[in-house]
């Protein structure tokens, strides 16, 4: 019976030795997709003239590296007026800039990228937001310890049906996070965004941007928050769909490009956390 035992024992052992091999899995690559960061701020108080546009590629999934784009034309069009800002690359970045943007709230404006025979299209207007009225902390008891409830409140506009888009970043952590409201349930009154994260403690920074945006963007962004925290850790885990954007390639709309242009007025606050 004792030999059996450890016959018995060997063999289980050299199973788990055998199951140490690494296994790389092949997955499919898809051609690149062109991925394209439009995003216009115009910070309250700033002149808004300096603005940012990234274009840049999908990879490979073990890829670490981020494609950056060189040689795209890249410029925006005041609809209501004509006026074209142009966006000059810089070299070796991805980041197109342009120093001479005129942010007017309500005005419509038009994205065009010009890359590899292919020209790209977005609309959109310019949001205004309100600013943030004051920040709130409170305390709450978590199960293993206390944690820190951070609110950024806003009084909405009455008149319009708005919407909005809340970036938080702390001084710790290495990705913003953020949080879409629409104000149908509290229209014309004060609300707030919240933030509650239980890593914080006083003495930390924490970033708060409130950004006016469109519905559609509204729409989108829902979309993403939805997959970026539903994806559950699992890297094989595939998202329900193609998140696409606002920005339509005219040349040939099967090779649609990733990403989205929008145009927002922030408010911006920094708030250290107290005791």
């Amino acid at each position: 019976m004792k030999n059996i035992t450890y016959i018995t024992l060997f063999f289980i052992s050299f199973f788990f030795v055998g199951c140490e091999k690494v296994i790389d899995v092949g997955l499919e690559t898809a051609a690149p997709k062109l991925v394209i960061d439009a995003s216009i701020k115009w910070v309250k108080g700033t002149a808004g003239n300096e603005q940012t546009i990234k274009l840049s590629t999908t990879s490979d999934y073990y890829s670490n590296v981020v494609p950056t784009v060189a040689g795209a034309q890249v410029f925006i069009t005041n609809t209501d007026t004509n006026l074209i800002f142009d966006f000059i690359e810089n070299p070796g970045t991805g980041n197109y800039v342009c120093t001479t943007f005129v942010p007017v709230l309500n005005a419509n404006y038009t994205l065009t990228v010009i890359y590899d025979e292919q020209i790209y299209n977005a609309d959109e207007k310019l949001i205004p937001v309100p600013t943030i009225d004051k920040i709130e902390q409170k305390t709450n008891q978590g199960f293993n310890s206390p944690y820190y409830e951070i609110k950024a409140f806003y009084t909405d506009n009455g008149a319009t049906d708005d919407f909005y888009l809340f970036r938080y970043k702390t001084n710790f952590d290495i990705f913003p996070s953020y949080e879409a409201s629409e104000d149908e349930f509290y229209q014309g009154n004060q609300f707030f965004g919240l933030y509650i994260n239980e890593d914080i403690k006083a003495g930390d920074n924490l970033d708060i941007n409130i950004y006016g945006i469109s519905q559609r963007y509204y729409d989108y962004m829902l979309k993403i928050i939805s997959i970026a925290g539903g994806a559950g850790g699992s890297p094989f885990q595939t998202p329900p769909a193609t998140v696409r954007g606002n920005i339509i390639n005219t040349t040939n709309e099967v090779q649609y490009p990733l990403g989205y242009f929008n145009a927002s007025e922030v408010d911006f606050r920094n708030y250290v956390v107290q005791e």
